[in-house]
């Protein structure tokens, strides 16, 4: 049997008109080794991700060391901000709680982290005061393997996410899955911070026209060009192009036809492109757009 591929995809077609990458972990891919490939670094992924149309990036910390790193680089490059959050499942690994999911699977087998929940929270509260922290998150709910206590840990550091946002003015980006109606329903308890934001989203028609009543912004990542995602191109047609956004989720959920390889900011335009033909709009006109949005939720990008 042959081994899986492991290098990065080939470069796509740039886009004639740039666009924000969304949501990026650079922290976890700068320093991969994909086959035969030396290591490019952040700057040699932001450079590749520039030449294919991809101009600028928010790079999202979702634990106390990426966080820290996510400032440190947004602090380097004028073409990265940050956002800084505890993910839901960190958050359940600060709290100490290890539980048997009710897939009877183990979902946090890490040791718990020495930094409480409440720390944890406050730490993410004093990096967001940095300037070039331009977005709390990826905050939200995780059920995938989650059982009662961890959900219920999990609400409890989304609702301080949520709060915190709001305190400081800031966008917020959801990471929301197998959670939806749960999700809806704290956003709705608490009230949503004035731009919020559903990182990578994966609901379907009816939950996006939920959203876009509500004006929260919808960003779509790779996971549209699967051929089993026709629920989700569905939601993407129904949602109006001033509430778009697109997004890797790099190293995560690269787009066909390269689904499985390492993912990167470069590889964005695989996704704008689909996002076009699903809604049937001119590329260069929704990549403006796009741009804009981007722009007008997370501000300057040059420091």
């Amino acid at each position: 049997m042959s081994r899986r591929k492991r290098d990065w995809p080939e470069d796509p077609e740039p886009l004639g008109v740039p666009v924000v990458d969304n949501h990026t972990h650079l922290e976890s891919i700068a320093g991969v080794l994909a086959d035969g490939v030396a290591d490019p670094g952040v700057a040699g992924h932001l450079a590749r991700a520039a030449a294919a149309g991809v101009d600028r990036v928010v790079q999202i910390g979702c634990d106390l060391d990426a966080a820290a790193e996510s400032v440190a680089m947004a602090a380097r490059w004028p073409a990265v901000v940050a956002g800084v959050a505890i993910h839901p499942n960190e958050a359940v690994l600060h709290a100490g709680v290890c539980e048997v999911a009710p897939d009877g699977l183990q979902p946090h087998p890490l040791p718990r982290h020495e930094t409480s929940l409440d720390d944890a929270v406050a730490e993410v509260a004093r990096l967001a005061a940095d300037p070039r922290v331009r977005t709390i998150g990826e905050t939200g709910l995780d059920f995938f393997r989650a059982g009662e206590r961890g959900r219920a840990v999990q609400r409890e550091a989304f609702r301080a996410h949520i709060a915190l946002a709001k305190e400081l003015g800031l966008p917020m980006q959801i990471h929301d899955r197998d959670a939806h109606a749960d999700v809806l329903e704290v956003l709705e308890r608490d009230g949503a911070p004035e731009v919020t934001v559903f990182h990578c989203f994966s609901g379907d028609e009816q939950m996006a026209r939920y959203c876009a009543a509500r004006g929260y912004y919808l960003s779509f990542s790779g996971t549209l060009t699967f051929s089993t995602a026709e629920d989700l191109r569905a939601a993407a047609r129904v949602v109006p192009r001033e509430l778009l956004l697109v997004e890797t989720d790099a190293p995560y959920l690269t787009a066909h036809p390269w689904r499985g390889r390492p993912n990167a900011p470069y590889l964005l335009p695989l996704t704008v492109r689909a996002l076009a033909e699903v809604r049937g709009e001119d590329l260069d006109a929704l990549c403006a757009t796009l741009s804009g949005t981007a722009e007008g939720l997370y501000g300057p990008f040059a420091a």
